[in-house]
Formats: C-alpha cells, sequence, structure tokens
C-alpha cells in the first residue's frame, strides 16, 4: 500500500504518523524524551537524538509498506549550531521556554530600536526569537560560535539528514527576529551577518516545498527507499494547524499540548506587541500567533505531585469542582510568559487557597488558568485586528471534553473538533502527500463535533477573567524578586 510518512520532533516525544493517500491512518509510533534544564531558564535538548528517533519511527512504520513521501516538523524555534560537515556543537537551545537570551534581546533593541524590529520582522525581540539565542552563544560560548558553520531547527536537521540540503522554511525563519526580513522574504543581511557571524544561512524554501530525496546513508539507516521525496515541513504548531485545516484565512488553531498555542491565519501582515506576527506555512500567507509557556506541563507537575497513576481520576474531580473552582485563581506563568505577557520572569501564582480546597478545586483551577491565558491572547489577536471566523482544537488535550469545554465557557467560543488530533505529524504527512498528489484536508480531516461555549458562566468567568489580569499586575514585583532568588540560587 502506498503511504506518506510525517514525523514531528516535540518537547516531550517524538512522534511518526504513517497515512495512506486518502488521509487514513495505517500506524502511528511515539518514542518519549525530556528535555534538559541545566540552569534556571535553560532548557536544552540533543540535536543527536532527533535524527536517532526519527530512523527509530521510520523503521517502525515502514515495514510492509510502500512509502512515497515523507516530510518532517519539529518544535520551534531552536537553535542548534554545528561545524561545516553538519556535526551538532552543543546542545540545542529550545523556543521561548529556555529564557537565558534576556541580556541579548536588551542590547539587540537598544542598537536596532524596538519600532525598528517590529516594523520590519512582524515581531518584537523576545525568548522566543532565534537571533538573541545565536547571539547568546556568541557572547556567551566564543569557543563554540568560532567553530559554528550552519544552524539548525529540528525539522532542518532531519530535512539535512534525509537529503543533505541545508534549507529553512520561510515560516521557521520568520521566527529567527531579527535575522529574517518579513516584506521581502529573505534575510536581512545588515542585522543578521553581526549576529551570526561566520555561520551561513540556510537557502529558504516553503514548508510544502521537496526539497530533495532521501540519500543512500539515510535510507539505510531509516529503512527508507532511496530517492524517495522529502518534503521541507515547518515548526510543529503551524504543521498542527494544517492538520486542521486552520491555514485558511479566518482560522483559529488552539493547540492543547505541553505549551498552549494559538495561530490566526489573516489575509494580510498585522503587527501587535505582545503576539508574533509571522508569515505563514504557504507562501502568500500570514498569521498572527501566540504561544503560553506553560500549560499541559501544569498539569503534568500536579499529577506527579498528588501521585494519580493517570490523568482520567483527576479530570473527573475537577469536573466535580464548579466554575471558579470555589474560589480559587492560578496564574499558569509557571516557565515564565510569553504572549501576550512577555515576561521570562514571570511565575505561577495561586490565590485562595483554603485548607478545605480539594485535588479536584486545584486541578480545575489550573485548567481554567490555561483557559484564561487563551482568552488572554484571543482578545490580543481581536485587538491587533485578526479575524476569528472558526476556532479548531488539536493535540493532546483536546482528548479531554472536560478542559475544552472549560476554555469554551472561559473565552466564550465555540471549538470545532475533527477526525483526527494527532497533531503536526498528521500535518507533516499532509505536507507529504502534496508531493505526490493534491490532497484536499477537509476530506483527510474533516470536522465531527463542536464544544459549545456554555452562556450561564459566561458572568462568573468575566469575573475571573478581571481578577486574573490584576493578580498578575499586583503580584508582578513581588514574583519577580523571587525569580531573581531563584536564579541565584540555581533553583
Amino acid at each position: 500500500m502506498e503511504a506518506v510518512l510525517g514525523v514531528d520532533i516535540g518537547t516531550s516525544s517524538s512522534k511518526g504518523t504513517l497515512v495512506d493517500l486518502d488521509g487514513r491512518i495505517i500506524a502511528i509510533a511515539v518514542r518519549e524524551h525530556s528535555v534538559s534544564r541545566p540552569r534556571p531558564g535553560w532548557v536544552e535538548a540533543d540535536p543527536n537524538s532527533w535524527w536517532d528517533e526519527f530512523c527509530s519511527i521510520s523503521r517502525e512504520l515502514s515495514g510492509g509498506h510502500d512509502i512515497v513521501a515523507v516530510a518532517v516538523s519539529g518544535m520551534g524555534p531552536c537553535v542548534s549550531v554545528a561545524d561545516a560537515t553538519g556535526v551538532a556543537l552543543r546542545p540545542a537551545i529550545l523556543y521561548g521556554v529556555d529564557t537565558r537570551a534576556t541580556a541579548e534581546i536588551a542590547e539587540l533593541e537598544r542598537q536596532l530600536t524596538a519600532a525598528k524590529i517590529m516594523e520590519r520582522c512582524g515581531s518584537a525581540l523576545s525568548t522566543q526569537s532565534a537571533g538573541p539565542k545565536i547571539a547568546w552563544i556568541r557572547d556567551n560560548e566564543p569557543e563554540v560560535f568560532i567553530r559554528a558553520r550552519k544552524f539548525f531547527m529540528p525539522s532542518s536537521w532531519l530535512a539535512f539528514h534525509l537529503t543533505g540540503e541545508y534549507i529553512l522554511d520561510h515560516h521557521s525563519a520568520s521566527q529567527c527576529t531579527p535575522l529574517y526580513d518579513r516584506e521581502s522574504l529573505e534575510w536581512y543581511r545588515p542585522w543578521a551577518d553581526p549576529i551570526v557571524g561566520a555561520i551561513e544561512l540556510p537557502r529558504l524554501v516553503w514548508a510544502d516545498s521537496i526539497i530533495g530525496t532521501v540519500q543512500s546513508a539515510a535510507a539505510n539507516s531509516a529503512g527508507l527507499r532511496e530517492g524517495t521525496p522529502v518534503v521541507a515541513g515547518t515548526i510543529d504548531a503551524w504543521a498542527e494547524a494544517i492538520s486542521v485545516g486552520a491555514h485558511e484565512p479566518g482560522g483559529l488553531m488552539l493547540m492543547y499540548g505541553t505549551t498552549m498555542f494559538l495561530i490566526n491565519t489573516i489575509v494580510r501582515p498585522l503587527r501587535m506587541p505582545g503576539l508574533w506576527g509571522t508569515v505563514g506555512a504557504f507562501e502568500g500567507s500570514h498569521n498572527l500567533a501566540g504561544g503560553m509557556a506553560t500549560s499541559g506541563a501544569i498539569t503534568a507537575w500536579l499529577r506527579d505531585l498528588f501521585g494519580s497513576p493517570d490523568y482520567s481520576e483527576l479530570l473527573a474531580r475537577a469536573s466535580e469542582s464548579p466554575p471558579g473552582a470555589r474560589g480559587l485563581l492560578m496564574l499558569p506563568y509557571f516557565a515564565g510568559e510569553r504572549t501576550p505577557i512577555p515576561d521570562p520572569h514571570a511565575r505561577g501564582v495561586i490565590a485562595g487557597l483554603t485548607i478545605e480546597h480539594s485535588r479536584g478545586d486545584l486541578y480545575r483551577s489550573a485548567l481554567e488558568a490555561t483557559a484564561l491565558g487563551v482568552r488572554h491572547n484571543v482578545e490580543a489577536i481581536r485587538d491587533a485586528g485578526g479575524a476569528i471566523d472558526r476556532v479548531t482544537a488539536v493535540g493532546g488535550g483536546a482528548q479531554s471534553d472536560v478542559w475544552m469545554h472549560i476554555v469554551s465557557d472561559v473565552t466564550g467560543v465555540d471549538q470545532q473538533v475533527p477526525r483526527t488530533t494527532v497533531g503536526a505529524s498528521f500535518g507533516a504527512a499532509y505536507l507529504a502527500a502534496t508531493a505526490v498528489s493534491s490532497p484536499e484536508i477537509t476530506r483527510w480531516n474533516p470536522i465531527e463535533r463542536t464544544i459549545e461555549a456554555n452562556p450561564d458562566n459566561a458572568s462568573t468567568y468575566s469575573g475571573l477573567f478581571e481578577l486574573y489580569r490584576e493578580l498578575y499586575l499586583r503580584t508582578a514585583p513581588i514574583v519577580h524578586s523571587l525569580a531573581a532568588r531563584q536564579h541565584s540560587t540555581g533553583r
């Protein structure tokens, strides 16, 4: 049977999805992994494991099937620097959850000015930006930087190992602020060259571009046929948006995962401090995007803290707690925050605790905290001029009706749930299929149901949202002092 393979390198796992040319999933393979946090604010990964896990997944899924195309995606924007031959020189610095480059952000803003950066790049400098991460290596690890000749993200790392082609898709490049000009769709050399030094900037392609074919050594390692077309792919959240059709104008993808991500597809470029204005995955498309630093990560933390064997028990207890979690309010900034509050020094807060509160109340409060963060981002997108005609849920958390109902009630928006919520690896498989056919995502992944907002809860959550906004403002000075202590003590 002819099939296409999509592989995604995520924060907590790598996933491969084998799909036939009509969009039916044949098989899925997962390899769990963890990131490294060697110092406060540092989040890293071993790029060599990305290729090892790709090969393991590919070998598992390829048996007995004729894989006619491959595409890849991965978390991002990340920075993995390599020598001229593509050998990694240090662990990869991950996306906005890694907050080490604050000094480089401040210096680049001083040199280039925040207004000019926003005008040219569409996004302000933040911990999400790849440019300051490269500058951090330049300033803090000169022995590494002097040897660096290439830089990769997970998707481009896999593309390089499969085909030998050194590329990066335009969307990923547009998150390399301030290296990329969103208007000309090119690297902006006057700003890029002083940051990257001797690093060669990769050739730019679109996410659906066929960049080459599987080479002999890669074919042997991954169990693929030599000469199989390889499609560039992109950052995982954008592949997820593709997987549910949210790459069409007016669509908003809401990705439930370790972090929460929102992507609104728009017809023209928009700029808004506190959000990311990017080019889209496909030529001619544009996005406004937001990302919370933690969401599912908080629920995992609570599960481990409570010693619960699985999430089902906690979700059942949370559903027994009423809207507002019996007077609890949580700020979900357990790893800082990315949008619409670009504050790497923000921290989690749980307000209103009493000895009468239960595990279910705490867990519901965590789910409500992520929902309040989603509402904050949705309102920022609308304030920027983004049009939201439909919201589609995707990701692991989209398996939970309790969580999705809370998000709909808090935000006041209905969510469409498609047949397949596998996410980025399914989106990558769709991109692979474009290399050999003309698939329609609405046929590949039709909408099956809708989570509707309950108007009876609107007043409760509107009041809670106002308190949520105020709680951050009132606690920020104290929390920032505590974050500084955490850094000084190595916590």
